[in-house]
């Protein structure tokens, strides 16, 4: 535990400061899987099998855990008995969801207060369209929305029962005074198909964040046709939206504005787009898996490999959607073998 703490310290402490040249950035990720690798039983087979030394010189050469791990085992420095928050990945039925244990969320709230920060957004009365926290205790994207209510004046606009409150919402939407509006893109389309042919044009000045997320639902339509109902029904232009992009597995978000632009990783996570044939980063423009390494992630896995498709861009990473049979062949693989006889790390 005091290990620890003393890497949390250090970790939020980059958090909150300015940039993180590439030096600090290599230190810390080393640190941070050298006591990775010591606490965390499967994360230690996994790289063992796959060949990779304790004591390694470059963050790169960190092996990336696939996603789907997270369903399958537990993916903790601690016991139990440790464990504040667990997460859980959204699901379908029948369908095992991930999850990710933390001994506390000082380093995940840090993350999301900061990355929020960073966007340099105006603080105006905010409408959420997600369950709150009390009532989604497992979900990821209801915690971090909840750290950014308590900044300021914030109201869940969602029922008990998980429906949108019209009601409430449009008790927000003043005419004259703006607002931001938060929610998953499925909400939103929710709310644009609930107000049918009425419009509430929002007050110069407010924004909306999307933060994706259609599954389980069989609903999905392109981010440009989402965007022009924004425009349709609450006069925002693609300019005053932006999208968030994170997961259950990671703690920390990336984020883009508008359309067409990539998403851009803050300070403390970095990502890599990986040719799933040769393990190596693409050259800019090219396409390959997201892999993200997130100081942030202090108490589960550094480095994740994630199911999406991405464009490595000059800056920051352009995402394609997810396309689970793209994963290497030889990482996925190598984690099936790595894993499968350890009992000691599945899931309670």
């Amino acid at each position: 535990m005091v290990e620890y703490l003393a890497l949390e310290n250090r970790i939020a402490s980059l958090i909150s400061g300015g940039a993180i040249d590439d030096a600090a950035f290599r230190d810390a990720a080393l640190a941070v899987h050298r006591f990775q690798r010591r606490h965390n039983e499967p994360l230690a087979n996994y790289c063992a099998h796959r060949g990779t030394p304790l004591e390694i010189q470059d963050w790169r050469e960190i092996p990336a855990v696939p996603q789907s791990v997270f369903k399958r085992f537990r993916l903790s420095v601690a016991p139990p008995a440790f464990v504040t928050t667990t997460f859980l990945t959204s699901g379908t039925t029948g369908e095992s969801r991930g999850q990710h244990h933390f001994l506390t969320t000082r380093l995940y709230d840090a993350a999301i207060l900061r990355g929020w920060e960073r966007l340099a957004l105006p603080s105006w009365r905010t409408v959420i369209l997600t369950p709150p926290p009390v009532q989604a205790p497992h979900s990821s994207l209801s915690h971090m929305l909840g750290v950014l209510a308590a900044r300021g004046l914030a109201r869940f606009c969602v029922t008990e029962e998980g429906q949108l409150d019209l009601a409430a919402i449009f008790e927000e939407l003043v005419p004259g005074k703006p607002v931001a509006i938060l929610g998953t893109a499925l909400a939103f389309l929710n709310l644009f198909e609930q107000l049918s042919d009425q419009r509430r044009p929002l007050a110069p000045g407010s924004f909306a964040l999307e933060t994706g997320g259609y599954k389980g639902s069989g609903r999905d339509i392109p981010k440009p046709d989402l965007y022009a109902m924004f425009g349709t029904y609450l006069d925002l232009a693609p300019d005053q939206i932006l999208n968030e992009y994170g997961m259950t597995e990671l703690s920390s978000q990336c984020y883009t504005r508008g359309l067409n632009r990539p998403h851009e990783a803050p300070p403390w996570l970095r990502a890599l787009v990986i040719d799933p044939e040769t393990g190596k980063e693409v050259s800019i423009g090219e396409t390959g898996i997201l892999q993200l390494f997130d100081l942030a992630n202090l108490g589960s896995s550094l480095a994740i490999e994630t199911q999406d498709l991405a464009v490595r861009e000059e800056r920051g990473f352009t995402l394609l959607g997810r396309d689970p049979g793209a994963l290497p062949r030889g990482c996925s693989r190598a984690a099936d073998e790595a894993l499968r006889g350890y009992q000691a790390g599945n899931m309670p």
